[in-house]
């Protein structure tokens, strides 16, 4: 009986041991239950790493990568302002010319009669023009003549009346305002004889004119990229509603344009003098230039505007018409607080960063964002340079948690550096 009461008591025993045991399990996991999320887990190997950059001042700038195609500076087909004959032409396809050379020469026999009759018309009015000042001289002196006769006897009638007849002195009056009258009229000849010359020369300056058109010139340096005639052609006049093919073609090549088309989504932030980088594909050389000019206009059939960027081509190497690949930063600010972009998260709400603060705990900013580069972008408002914001994995952090922050190898841009 004793060893069935002490068996009783040892199981009783055991089994209160186990209760006590169970208890404080419970009571431990329900306490680690009710721990917040913020609380850190135990040892340092459990806290979660996080990628972090710091903010900084940055230059900014979108970058646009994009083909683009060389074209001459200056292009230009040369007609024959006079219709006629080619009677040489000087040059040929890929020929270097140079300005004011003399690349083909017209015949022109009815504008070569055009000129001489407007030489002889010339020397005609100049011939005119003596025979009326012959005219002005001999009317001015019969006018002194007469003058001084009438003048005479009107003194000689005052001094002596009644010796002169009434009649003469009246004859010598009138023969007086005849002579004057006359030389009136010889100036007026000689007035319209100098008009004559004048305009008879405008018909040898405009005929002159007409014939030097026969010699068709280069306007600039360049190259002659097409022949479109040859000796004999007849050329008919570039003024004419008719009018045929061109003689040549003179592109100016010694400087190109490089034209791309910029899409209508940062148009507005082209500028001029934005950097670009430059890769010919025919040539595999690789240079930066800068943007010369643009339309400020957009293409409405394309939604693009066209920008230009000259390119030195002394040796000729670029060809009009080569392709080359172009990355244009547009739209650059400098000095400016920026963050990787792959730092925001964008919600409905609003745009906010995680930001680990000093004792290494997640807290969430709300930020206001400006500019977007390549792969940075411009914070107006809402953090401090020197800040350090979680880039990647955002959805894996909550607030207040502790981390262990290590700055993330973040690839750089030549549109966003520092």
């Amino acid at each position: 009986m004793q060893v069935w009461r002490r068996h009783k008591v040892l199981v009783l025993t055991v089994a209160v041991v186990c209760l006590i045991f169970a208890a404080m399990v419970v009571k431990r996991v329900r306490a680690g239950g009710s721990t917040s999320a913020v609380e850190p887990r135990a040892g340092a190997d459990s806290v979660p790493y996080a990628a972090v950059a710091p903010v900084k001042r940055q230059t900014l700038s979108t970058e646009l990568s994009i083909a683009g195609q060389f074209i001459p500076y200056q292009n230009v087909e040369l007609h024959a302002k006079v219709a006629g004959y080619i009677r040489n032409i000087n040059v040929d396809i890929g020929d270097r010319v140079h300005t004011g050379q003399v690349l083909a020469v017209l015949e022109i026999p009815e504008l070569v009669a055009q000129v001489d009759e407007a030489k002889a018309a010339v020397h005609h009015a100049e011939e005119e023009i003596q025979r009326a000042q012959s005219d002005v001289s001999r009317a001015e002196a019969d006018n002194v003549a007469l003058h001084s006769n009438a003048v005479r006897l009107v003194n000689t009638d005052k001094a002596r009346p009644g010796l002169i007849a009434q009649q003469e002195l009246d004859d010598a009056t009138a023969k007086d305002l005849a002579s004057q009258a006359q030389v009136d009229a010889a100036k007026s000849t000689l007035a319209a004889a100098k008009q004559q010359l004048e305009v008879a020369k405008a018909n040898l300056q405009h005929f002159s004119a007409l014939s030097n058109y026969a010699r068709i010139t280069a306007p600039y340096d360049g190259v002659v990229t097409w022949r479109f005639s040859d000796t004999g052609a007849l050329e008919q006049a570039g003024t004419s509603n008719t009018s045929g093919l061109p003689v040549v073609t003179v592109a100016e090549i010694d400087t190109l344009r490089l034209r791309i088309p910029v899409p209508e989504s940062i148009a507005a932030k082209v500028r001029l003098g934005d950097p670009v980088d430059v890769h010919v594909q025919a040539t595999g050389e690789q240079f930066t230039g800068k943007v010369a000019r643009f339309t400020n206009a957009l293409d409405p059939s394309t939604r693009t505007m066209q920008v230009e960027i000259d390119v030195p081509n002394p040796n000729f190497h670029l060809q009009p018409g080569m392709y080359a690949d172009v990355t244009l930063a547009a739209g650059r600010q400098t000095d400016v607080l920026a963050i990787p972009i792959n730092a925001l998260q964008r919600g409905q709400n609003g745009t906010a960063v995680l930001v680990v603060d000093a004792q290494n705990r997640v807290q969430k900013r709300e930020v206001r964002a400006g500019m977007q580069g390549s792969n940075n972008v411009e914070i107006l408002s809402g953090l401090n340079e020197g800040d350090r914001v979680i880039v990647g994995n955002l959805g894996s952090y909550q607030q207040g948690e502790l981390v262990q922050p290590k700055e993330a190898a973040l690839s750089t841009n030549s549109a966003d550096s520092e």
